[in-house]
């Protein structure tokens, strides 16, 4: 049988998530790089995406989108051993908020900032810039909180909730540095990239962050202009 496909770039932080899950899931994918300059291969995406964005899972005809569905699908429909959304509903639900609160208020404050950087200098918006930092210290301080006594964002294992964590964070701290003061972030963040999971997306992207727009924040050890 044809593996699963998923439409993707190693460079988005949104297959980066789809990508850990499926790693910790044990489910091998057929992975496609979508280039979104090539309009036959947007055409593709326009078709298999209501929303027009990537990663589109393919599997047997049948196309999922969106991150937190795709991670859903591959664990009820293609994983046979570990799970990243618990079977107990009160516990499935901390996960979907964790990973809802990642996505929306570490990821996408994160893009703003891409945004900016990728406007025409005489075209960015100092206010627009701003308000993205200050939503991201915001998320930062609400994480600090939720890790006080927790190894993962929504609990004892590792989730959903860390596979959206996990390049939301990578990316927006190389903008908006974690502050000293949130210890357990702090601590969070570096169990994160040892996660064998995560360090495997992230050393696949490595040829890729040239291109991201805030590559000057990123640590040494995942970047070197020389490099």
């Amino acid at each position: 049988m044809a593996l699963p496909i998923l439409h993707a770039h190693p460079l988005s932080s949104c297959c980066q998530k789809v990508l850990i899950a499926a790693r910790v899931l044990g489910v091998a994918l057929d992975e496609r790089l979508l280039n979104l300059g090539d309009p036959a291969e947007r055409e593709m995406l326009q078709a298999l995406s209501p929303a027009e964005k990537m990663p589109v899972l393919v599997d047997q005809g049948r196309a999922v989108a969106e991150t937190s569905i795709i991670i859903e699908y591959l664990q009820q429909h293609l994983a046979g051993g570990p799970r990243l959304i618990p079977t107990d509903a009160d516990a499935a639900l901390a996960v979907r908020f964790w990973d809802r609160f990642s996505d929306f208020y570490v990821m996408t404050p994160m893009q703003a900032l891409t945004a900016e950087l990728l406007k025409p200098e005489s075209g960015r918006s100092g206010d627009a810039a701003e308000a993205a930092r200050s939503q991201l210290l915001n998320s930062y301080a609400a994480m600090n909180r939720q890790l006080e006594d927790r190894t993962w964002l929504a609990g004892e294992g590792f989730s959903m909730a860390d596979c959206a964590a996990a390049p939301a964070l990578f990316y927006a701290v190389a903008y908006v540095p974690i502050p000293e003061k949130d210890v357990h972030l702090l601590a969070y963040v570096a169990r994160l990239m040892a996660h064998p999971a995560v360090a495997a997306v992230v050393d696949a992207a490595r040829p890729w962050f040239k291109y991201f727009p805030g590559r000057a924040g990123l640590s040494a050890r995942f970047y070197l202009p020389e490099a």
